[in-house]
């Protein structure tokens, strides 16, 4: 393993903002954290950096404990969601100031700038200053300047939050491709379940300072371990709801029922909570299960459609493709795909066969 955490934390004060952690990261590959504003991403990208040094803990890189070594001295490079360049200095100056640091001789650093810039598409701007760039072109020159150092270890803050929409995409997916053949080992923090999904890799789901849970990333999506990691990982949210184990029937809203699954058998009645992301809430009633609610809210976005409605006293949602039009108090169909149903018990753990 190339990048380690073990059992680091962070404590400022009575405070905690990294509980205890322990993660093995390998070299290629992305490796993603994610969860919402403030779950603790950007304070764990700032300890494997040596930003800031762990109240308790070690980092170790490549077998060596570099807990307390300060950033200056470690091959690392950093993007943050706020792109940060030279004004003063044109782009081909930008992406060489690591190089101009180390010492680095001109033919060489011409010859990598010239490397990254071509492919980052940066080339016919390489005489620029920053301000005369989109703001695409600036983030694509901040990544660059990131590249351009070999670093052995990458950090990205959320480096494509303030960009477009089809730039993201479009840098989304590149991000992989450059990374594929460089060896270093990449991390990406992001708030996007589906960003996490597109850049494959790994992923931690992060909640107040906790990591819930490690992983392939689509292994943490489709088997959430507990309804923490669930909730990170689902957008739009997760629907939850309280249901109960009766028989060989689980019961919702004592009107909405389906077969107990594989995972419930030989369980105990009682009480179970339900979890179901809204695209396995279908605008219609094919297949499944059939229920009826009244509409609260309707969004069009872009090419799909989010239904909020009211079933049996709770507020679910529906993502669909296409656009649907419905009037806010109608009564609608939906089909709820419970083959793709989570089950939880009392203490939020995922109940799994």
């Amino acid at each position: 393993m190339s990048l380690e955490l073990r059992q680091v934390s962070l404590r400022l004060g009575a405070d905690v903002h990294i509980h205890p952690t322990t993660l093995a990261l390998a070299r290629q590959g992305f490796s993603t954290l994610l969860g919402e504003t403030l779950a603790g991403k950007t304070t764990l990208l700032r300890l494997m950096a040596g930003l800031v040094k762990p109240t308790a803990g070690e980092v170790w890189f490549d077998g060596h404990n570099v807990t307390g070594v300060p950033v200056q001295k470690r091959r690392v490079s950093m993007v943050y969601q706020q792109f940060i360049n030279y004004p003063n200095l044109s782009v081909f100056e930008n992406i060489a100031s690591p190089l101009r640091v180390t010492g680095t001789g001109k033919a060489e650093t011409r010859e990598r700038v010239g490397r990254i810039a071509e492919l980052l598409r940066l080339s016919p701007l390489l005489d620029r200053r920053p301000s005369e760039l989109s703001g695409g072109q600036q983030q694509r020159t901040a990544l660059a300047r990131a590249l351009v150092k070999d670093a052995d270890l990458v950090l990205l803050d959320e480096p494509l939050a303030n960009l477009d929409y089809k730039l993201r995409e479009a840098l989304r997916d590149e991000l992989p491709r450059l990374f594929a053949d460089r060896g270093c080992t990449v991390v990406y923090a992001t708030t996007e379940p589906g960003e996490a999904l597109l850049l494959g890799g790994h992923v931690a789901t992060l909640h107040e300072g906790r990591v819930t849970q490690f992983g392939p990333s689509a292994d943490v999506y489709r088997n959430p371990t507990d309804l923490t990691s669930a909730r990170v990982f689902s957008d739009p949210p997760i629907n939850i709801a309280q249901a109960h184990k009766q028989g060989e029937q689980i019961v919702f809203g004592e009107v909405v029922r389906w077969p107990v699954p594989p995972s419930l058998h030989g369980r105990a009645d009682g009480e179970v909570t339900i979890g179901l992301r809204p695209h396995h809430v279908k605008p219609e009633h094919v297949g499944g299960v059939p229920v009826s609610g009244r509409v609260l809210i309707s969004e069009i976005s872009g090419s799909e459609s989010v239904v909020h409605f009211d079933l049996a006293g709770s507020t679910w949602v529906s993502l669909a493709a296409g656009v649907r039009s419905y009037e806010v108090g109608q009564d609608a169909s939906f089909t709820l795909d419970v083959a793709h149903c989570l089950y939880f018990d009392r203490s939020g753990r995922r109940i799994s066969g």
